[in-house]
């Protein structure tokens, strides 16, 4: 039986479900009347996410000028949609660590996903472009599809990946996708981020984040996140050599309004970054 992107979807969207507190909190986040001591008190309906919240607000990766005791301090002032990022950000491993599935580590696949999420946040706060939590929730994201369809089509995923391992462009993954099923990685993944309700530049970063000159509301947010794709591969191999990582597209760097010259300073931070990041996610 053909495997179809809706079909994909549905059923992950069935096994997988942002917890209620996010959905609330974004629907707070995306009305003018809400306060912050609203979304505090949604947020510490759940104990386990409130310790996650105020231990990654009072980490050094925020650099917090006093300690922030409560999560209605830590959302007045951190701002209501970098809670809304973070509350994103540290659900959304937990809520994939359920989807099984047999063809990659799950411990590499979030490394990669967190260093781009990392290289976004850098090339966002030090170089004055998007924002910066928006960005790191889009970069820890921006792979979910892969993840849909190594669960839900092993078979389709497998014959991709040994395909474009065989090429010569072994980044051309999403590429063989299409050729196999009709669709790829980057459809399913923002089909899932509209089913979630989740902001449209997020969308946007996932559905196009190979092909970053398609975006039409944020294509300053996908060229970053393109390039920051990129940019983690170099920094898990730990390479400035361009060519270990997939190409990136030249009028990208254009539309992001940056220069190459900030590839190895971004591999610098991102690794000096990655096991305090990967420790907050987890825990």
């Amino acid at each position: 039986m053909s495997i179809t992107l809706e079909k994909i979807v549905d059923d992950v969207g069935e096994l997988v479900s942002l917890p209620e507190v996010c959905i609330r909190v974004n629907e707070l986040v995306d009305d003018p009347d809400s306060s912050t001591n609203e979304i505090g008190q949604v947020i510490s309906q759940d104990p386990a996410l409130t310790l996650r919240i105020l231990k990654i607000a009072n980490s050094p990766f925020y650099g917090a000028s006093s300690q922030i005791e409560t999560v209605s301090k830590a959302v007045a002032i951190l701002g209501m949609k970098q809670i809304r990022d973070l509350v994103l950000a540290t659900s959304a491993t937990s809520v994939f660590a359920g989807l099984p599935n047999e063809l990659v580590s799950m411990k590499d696949f979030w490394r990669h996903s967190i260093f781009c999420a990392i290289c976004a946040r850098i090339l966002s706060e030090e170089h004055k472009k998007g924002k910066g939590e928006a960005l790191f929730i889009s970069g820890l994201l921006h792979d979910i599809g892969q993840l849909a369809i190594f669960n839900k089509a092993p078979e389709q995923a497998r014959q991709a990946i040994i395909l474009s391992m065989e090429g010569s462009d072994e980044s051309d993954l999403y590429g063989h996708e299409v050729k196999i099923m009709g669709f790829d990685h980057t459809q399913v993944g923002g089909e899932l981020v509209r089913k979630w309700k989740l902001p449209e530049s997020i969308y946007e970063c996932v559905r196009f984040h190979h092909e970053p000159l398609k975006a039409e509301k944020y294509p300053v947010e996908t060229a970053m996140i393109h390039i920051a794709n990129s940019i983690a591969v170099m920094a898990e191999l730990d390479t400035i050599q361009e060519s270990a990582a997939p190409a990136m597209e030249p009028v990208a760097w254009e539309i992001a309004g940056l220069s190459k010259d900030v590839i190895e300073p971004v591999i610098l931070g991102a690794r000096d970054q990655i096991a305090e990041v990967e420790a907050l996610l987890s825990s």
